[in-house]
C-alpha cells in the first residue's frame, strides 16, 4: 500500500518544478531561435551566408573548427552561431533586469496593485489576523498592506519570508469573518513558507522582457538598405533571418513561456491550499472565503497584466477569460473547494 501524499510532500515536489520551470525557460527559449534560425537557413538557402553564423563561434571560442562536410551541417552551426548571437545579449539583459526584479519587484508589484501599508488603527483586524497566522506558521511576521477596492482578493509578495508583504483588498476585509480571513492569509503564508512568492516576483518583473526584445527586433528598420545586387541580396538574408526569430522570441512569449508557468502553477495554488489548512488547522475556513471570493474577486488595478493577476489567490481576470479559463495559472475554485472540503 502506497505511504499518503502529505504536505511536505508536496512541498518538496513545488521546488522540484521550480527548478525544472527555471531550467526549461531559457532551454526552451535556445530551442526555439535555433529551429527559427532553420528555418531562415532552408529558406535563404545561402552556405556563404550562414557560414557568418559560424564565424561567431569561432570569435567566442578561437580554434574551434566544426566539421562541415556538407550544406546541412553549414545550416546547422551556422543558425547556432546565429542563435547565440540572438540569445546572450537577451540573457544579458534579463540577468540584470532579473537583479533588479529580485531587489525592488516586491515594491514594483505592490505600486502596481495599489497597495498602501496598512493602518494600524483602522485595520486592527488585518493586523491581528496576520499576526495570529505568522505565529501558527512559525514564520516572520510580514508587512500588511490595503488595496483599497470593494472586490475581494489577496497576494503576496517578497524575497524571503523576513521580507515578504501581504496585501488585502478592502472588500476582503470587510467581507470575511477573522476565520475566512486568517484561511486567505493561511494560504498567501504557504506561499511564503514554499518560497513561490520569489519565484512569482521574478517571473512577473522579469517575463516581458522577452517580449520587449522581440518588440525591439520587430520595429527595427527591416528595409533593404540601396546599394549592388550583392548587397540587396545580402540584407535580405538578414531581414528573412530577423523576422524567422523575432517570430520565435513571440512564439515563446505569447504561448510558450505561460504554458511552462501553466504546467506548475495550478498545482502550486493546490500546495498553497493545502499547507494554508494545515497551518490553521481548518480547511473549512479557507474554503469558505474561496466561496466568497468566487463572486467577486476582480481587482481594476491588475486587469490589464496576466501576469500580476496570477500573484492574488484568485485570478481578478476569471471572468474576462471566457474560453481562455482552460490555461488560466489558477486551478477553478470549485475544484479548490471540494478538495478542502474534503480534508
Amino acid at each position: 500500500m502506497a505511504e499518503p501524499i502529505t504536505v511536505y510532500d508536496h512541498i518538496r515536489q513545488n521546488n522540484l518544478r521550480t527548478m525544472y520551470l527555471l531550467i526549461l525557460f531559457p532551454l526552451s527559449l535556445i530551442m526555439l531561435v535555433f529551429i527559427a534560425c532553420m528555418i531562415g537557413a532552408a529558406i535563404i538557402d545561402a552556405p556563404d551566408f550562414m557560414m557568418g553564423g559560424v564565424q561567431v563561434i569561432r570569435s567566442l571560442w578561437p580554434g574551434f573548427m566544426p566539421n562541415l562536410n556538407n550544406v546541412w551541417e553549414v545550416y546547422a552551426w551556422g543558425s547556432l552561431g546565429f542563435t547565440l548571437y540572438t540569445v546572450m545579449p537577451i540573457f544579458i539583459v534579463t540577468s540584470l533586469w532579473m537583479l533588479i526584479s529580485y531587489m525592488f519587484g516586491d515594491k514594483m508589484m505592490l505600486k502596481f496593485a495599489e497597495a498602501r501599508k496598512a493602518k494600524t488603527k483602522k485595520d486592527a483586524k488585518v493586523y491581528q489576523a496576520i499576526e495570529n497566522v505568522a505565529i501558527m506558521a512559525g514564520l516572520p511576521t510580514p508587512k500588511a498592506y490595503i488595496i483599497e477596492e470593494n472586490s475581494m482578493n489577496a497576494f503576496a509578495t517578497g524575497r524571503s519570508p523576513k521580507s515578504a508583504s501581504i496585501a488585502l483588498t478592502r472588500g476582503l476585509v470587510e467581507n470575511l469573518t477573522m476565520e475566512e480571513l486568517e484561511g486567505v492569509i493561511a494560504h498567501e503564508m504557504a506561499h511564503i513558507q514554499n518560497r513561490d512568492i520569489r519565484l512569482n516576483m521574478l517571473i512577473i518583473t522579469g517575463l516581458g522582457i522577452f517580449g520587449f526584445m522581440a518588440s525591439l527586433i520587430r520595429h527595427s528598420d527591416l528595409r533593404i538598405k540601396p546599394g549592388g545586387n550583392k548587397d540587396s541580396q545580402h540584407n535580405l538574408y538578414i531581414v528573412i533571418m530577423m523576422i524567422c526569430i523575432m517570430t520565435a522570441l513571440m512564439v515563446f512569449h505569447y504561448l510558450v513561456a505561460p504554458a511552462i508557468r501553466f504546467a506548475v502553477s495550478r498545482t502550486r495554488e493546490y500546495a498553497a491550499d493545502a499547507t494554508g489548512a494545515l497551518i490553521i488547522r481548518n480547511p473549512k475556513a479557507l474554503a469558505s472565503a474561496l466561496r466568497k471570493l468566487a463572486d467577486d474577486s476582480e481587482v481594476k488595478s491588475v486587469e490589464d497584466d496576466p501576469d500580476m493577476a496570477a500573484a492574488f489567490i484568485a485570478n481578478p481576470l476569471a471572468s474576462k477569460l471566457g474560453l481562455a479559463k482552460l490555461t488560466s495559472t489558477h486551478p477553478p475554485l470549485i475544484s479548490r473547494i471540494e478538495r478542502l472540503e474534503s480534508m
